[in-house]
Formats: C-alpha cells, sequence, structure tokens
C-alpha cells in the first residue's frame, strides 16, 4: 500500500485553500493545480511547488494523481466529478454535490462500480461539537423532537453576482440555483443530518433584491419521518447580513446553534409533569461534553480522504449522504414549481 495520497485541484477559488491543506496533511501530497484563469493557476503552481495545468483532461490524464477535488461552480460538480471517476481517480467536490439528484446518482454509481472513494466537502461535519449535537439529539436529550428551524440571513451585494469564475455564475439557474441551493446547503446539510430522513417539502420563493436568473429568498417547510416539522428560511437580501440560526426543540428542552457555536442547551428539570397545572417547569443548562464526538474526527476533507483511500476508513459525507441535502432543495423548487407539496426524490 502506498503511503501517501497524490491529490489534483480543479478551481482555484475555495479550491485554493483545500491546495494549501494538501500540502500540510500528513499522508497527502499536492501534484497539480488545474485552473481556466492563467494567472491564478500559475501563482499557485509557483508558490505551492506543482504544476499547472489550464485544461481538466490534461490534469486527469496524469499517472501520479490518485483524487480529484473539484470546485467548480456548482452546476458543474458531478460533471467534473464523474470525469474524474472515469479516469480512475477517487474524488470529492465542494458543496452542494450537484444541482439534481440525477448528476448525483451517477457519480454515486460511476464510484461504486469502480470501487472509488467519492466525498462531499461540508465543513461542518468536521466540527466536533455539531457530532455532539447529534449524539444528545439521538440520546434524547430534548425528548420528542417536535421542530427543526434553519434561518440563514445573509446579506450579498449586486457585484458578487457579477462576478466568479466565469463571470456571473452566482446569478444564473443552471450554475448556482439560488441562497438555498449555495449558500443555504451547508446547514439544509445539518438538519437533515441531525433529524433523519424526510417525506416530504414544501416551498415557496422569489427574486426580490437582485438581478438574477435565481433565487434570493427561499422558504421550505419540512415532514421529517420521526414525526417532527422543519422550516428552512433562506435569503442573501438581510441587510445587515444576520448569519445561520439553526433551533431544534422536543418536548423537553431545546438547542440553538448560531454560526457553528452552541448558544443554548436547555432541559427540564426533574419530571415534565411535576410542576402544577399552570406552572411551567424548571429550566436547566445541558452540556454537550455529555455527549461524545468521534475520538479520531478527520481535521477537513484532505485529511478525511487521505484516510479512507489509505485505510479505507469511512468518509464524514459520502456521496449517498451527500445526494440528501441536494434531494431537499431540489424538492422545495420542485414544490415551488408545482404549486404542492412533494415527496422527496
Amino acid at each position: 500500500m502506498a503511503d501517501e495520497v497524490r491529490f489534483g485541484i480543479v478551481g482555484l477559488g475555495m479550491g485554493r485553500d483545500r491546495a494549501n491543506k494538501a500540502v500540510n496533511t500528513p499522508g497527502a501530497q499536492l501534484v497539480a493545480v488545474c485552473d481556466i484563469l492563467e494567472d491564478r493557476g500559475a501563482k499557485a503552481a509557483e508558490e505551492l511547488g506543482v504544476e499547472w495545468a489550464a485544461e481538466y483532461d490534461a490534469m486527469l490524464a496524469r499517472d501520479d494523481i490518485d483524487c480529484v477535488g473539484v470546485f467548480t461552480p456548482s452546476g458543474m460538480h458531478c460533471d467534473f466529478t464523474l470525469r474524474a471517476l472515469q479516469a480512475g481517480k477517487h474524488a470529492f467536490t465542494t458543496k452542494p454535490m450537484d444541482l439534481t439528484v440525477s448528476k448525483c446518482d451517477a457519480a454515486i454509481a460511476e464510484a461504486e462500480k469502480r470501487g472509488l472513494v467519492l466525498a462531499v466537502d461540508f465543513e461542518s461535519r468536521y466540527n466536533p461539537g455539531n457530532h455532539r449535537i447529534k449524539a444528545a439529539i439521538e440520546g434524547g436529550a430534548l425528548g420528542r423532537v417536535i421542530l427543526g428551524d434553519l434561518r440563514m440571513k445573509w446579506f450579498r451585494s449586486q457585484a458578487y453576482y457579477a462576478t466568479g469564475s466565469p463571470a456571473g455564475w452566482r446569478s444564473r439557474l443552471a450554475t448556482e440555483r439560488g441562497s438555498m441551493a449555495n449558500q443555504g446547503v451547508h446547514y439544509i446539510d445539518l438538519l437533515q443530518w441531525w433529524l433523519g430522513p424526510i417525506r416530504a417539502v414544501s416551498g415557496a420563493f422569489g427574486t426580490y433584491a437582485h438581478q438574477i436568473e435565481s433565487e434570493d429568498l427561499a422558504v421550505g417547510i419540512v415532514d421529517f419521518e420521526r414525526g417532527a416539522t422543519g422550516v428552512i428560511v433562506t435569503t442573501t437580501t438581510a441587510f445587515p447580513d444576520q448569519g445561520t440560526r439553526l433551533e431544534i426543540g422536543g418536548d423537553r428542552g431545546s438547542i440553538a446553534w448560531q454560526d457553528q457555536d452552541l448558544v443554548l442547551f436547555k432541559g427540564i428539570q426533574g419530571e415534565a409533569g411535576s410542576a402544577g397545572e399552570w406552572e411551567a417547569p424548571q429550566a436547566v443548562d445541558l452540556s454537550l461534553d455529555d455527549f461524545p464526538a468521534p475520538d479520531d474526527l478527520p481535521a477537513h476533507i484532505i485529511d478525511d480522504m487521505t484516510r479512507a483511500i489509505l485505510h479505507g476508513t469511512p468518509v464524514q459525507c459520502d456521496g449517498h449522504e451527500g445526494r440528501k441535502s441536494v434531494a431537499l432543495f431540489q424538492a422545495v423548487y420542485t414544490s415551488c414549481d408545482q404549486g404542492r407539496p412533494v415527496e422527496m426524490p
């Protein structure tokens, strides 16, 4: 067995950070970067001491690359990932996995056919606190979960939608799709990861503050299989930017999470019915330290892929997991288009 995994990274926007990590992660080696912009690609190659390829096929043709990381516009993620898998490379993509479940399914099938590792880079999956929250919910700390709500209220200027590579990709349906699919997908992944499978959704959306093809505000009502209801609000129209908040409420307590930090974790003191008829039960602070997180949690996607390829450990978010958030926002958009509740694809 080889003692290191050789990486190639395509797309040096967010991909530049992952290229840096590949240089600095034990067991990983960065071999090449790929970007259509010569100044960005050549600069990264020089600074990182690797080779630059302007053409993706040229990078895929190399026999000294084991794994490819994809950081293209959202609607191209599985196109590039599928090509890497077909070239015999392990692959991971930044979020979202893609914009349609059909593309996700094609990549999953190809990886399974070839016995290759496929993963989706959700940074929140590498946060020990988020694992502890999942353990607390599954361990009954909140009792029977009733409501899970996500409120992502961000601000993005018109100039933000005009920039990027290629220019303007963030404004287009085919390459970005909107606030729920692009910005909100990080937190949609957490919500569905914490609360489990989803039966159906209803949605509404619109474009209110920008001149773009995609939505800048979307709302979803989620019916979880466990019997809980979810509410998802994502927007890039909120000024000033108010960040992202996730709240999970049960019949014995609540958790509130704001921008990767736990801000509330309280439960009922004693038995739920011990208070008088009109008296609210006493609330007590609970601690996430009482709930487990993996001892060997990878630091990030490069560490995760390196371990998976060298040692066969499961990645934090494989293709099947990555597909779930795509299925959710696709169902919300379909519900908006059709004006009716939609079952999960």
